[in-house]
């Protein structure tokens, strides 16, 4: 059998021949006790311009943000400002929350996505369907206008619950939307500077931020989606929100969520709360459990993934052996599932 090395190397070679046959663009990293043994950049960040992703290339990381959310509204509970049990509705006055808001549903609900809350975009986030659906919601109503949590609250504040909490689980957008709510409404302050000062900052996330797509950022890599047969690649700008939220948008380097991994496990950003989070919940399929706002794998690892209109992200870590994987991509291709697999293969052997 080759080594790892071989292996690493093989593998490495296959993901940048994927750039130029099937279109694979973006960064993967494979670190083991902090330290890289694959990092490899693949296609372009701006195809018009023709610059190459590189190690500083950041990219949106789509649902992949709601451990960033999970892990905020965390740091507040360990602060003493609510908890788990806490009822939404003992937070957010009548204004701020959706008007069909069952008394009952509790934060914890929220972050195991149980609240049983009717969602305005309903995700599979291993189905392609999503992405062009979630699209569809941006045709007629304008993504720039869409920059706060509130500002997501029409699109699913009058609709009626689909069951009473804890019930089941279902994935739910709204339901972090809605935790953003409680992070501005306990903290006084916007969604994107409690990210920064609670997850960001402590975690050495320097390069990671909610950038407005129409701001001239450097180092941020365009979202391409695939015209028709012999047509230009489209970039996302009217796909997705201008700006992320608390259910997905961040926008981040592959180096810096492996930083935030790590932050993650040690309990810089959790604290003696780290095994809380990580507790299975809710059974959300496929043997994967639900921790708050992550994802509980059969072989061990945890992490999120993500896709948005031109955007796919996938971020792991297995405890036991200390690695970390992310795979962010800035096509939609609908290949990373299979990058992630060439990765585990190449590294496991």
């Amino acid at each position: 059998m080759p080594t790892e090395a071989l292996r690493l190397e093989a593998l490495a070679h296959t993901l940048r021949s994927w750039g130029e046959s099937r279109d694979l663009s973006g960064a993967m990293l494979l670190t083991r006790g902090g330290e890289p043994f694959l990092e490899t950049c693949v296609g372009y960040a701006d195809r018009a311009n023709r610059i190459p992703v590189a190690p500083a290339t950041r990219f949106g990381i789509a649902s992949v943000t709601k451990m960033f959310t999970a892990c905020t509204v965390v740091s507040l509970v360990r602060d003493g400002l609510m908890a788990f049990e806490t009822p939404v509705v003992d937070v957010l006055p009548v204004d701020r929350r959706p008007s069909t808001l069952m008394p009952a549903v509790t934060v914890h609900h929220l972050l195991c996505h149980t609240s049983g809350i009717a969602d305005y975009a309903e995700e599979d986030e291993d189905s392609a369907g999503y992405v062009a659906e979630y699209a569809e919601l941006w045709r007629d109503r304008p993504s720039y206008s869409v920059t706060r949590p509130a500002d997501f609250l029409p699109l699913f504040g009058e609709l009626p619950p689909y069951r009473p909490p804890g019930e089941r689980f279902q994935y739910s957008n709204a339901g972090f939307v809605v935790l953003g709510l409680v992070i501005e409404e306990l903290t006084g302050q916007a969604y994107p500077d409690v990210v920064q000062q609670r997850v960001f900052d402590p975690a050495g996330m320097s390069s990671s931020g909610f950038f407005r797509l129409d701001e001239a950022v450097p180092d941020v890599a365009v979202g391409y989606l695939p015209g028709e047969t012999g047509s230009p690649w489209r970039s996302n700008v009217y796909s997705i929100p201008v700006i992320g939220a608390p259910d997905g948008g961040a926008i981040c380097t592959a180096r810096d969520l492996d930083r935030f991994l790590r932050a993650y496990a040690d309990g810089t950003l959790l604290g003696p709360l780290r095994d809380v989070v990580l507790t299975r919940y809710a059974d959300a399929g496929d043997d994967r459990g639900e921790g708050y706002g992550v994802h509980l794998y059969p072989d061990g690892r945890y992490g999120h993934g993500g896709g948005d209109p031109g955007v796919e992200a996938l971020v792991y870590r297995w405890p036991e052996e200390d690695v970390h994987l992310v795979v962010l991509v800035n096509t939609e291709v609908g290949l990373v599932l299979e990058v992630r697999d060439a990765m585990i293969a190449a590294w496991r052997g």
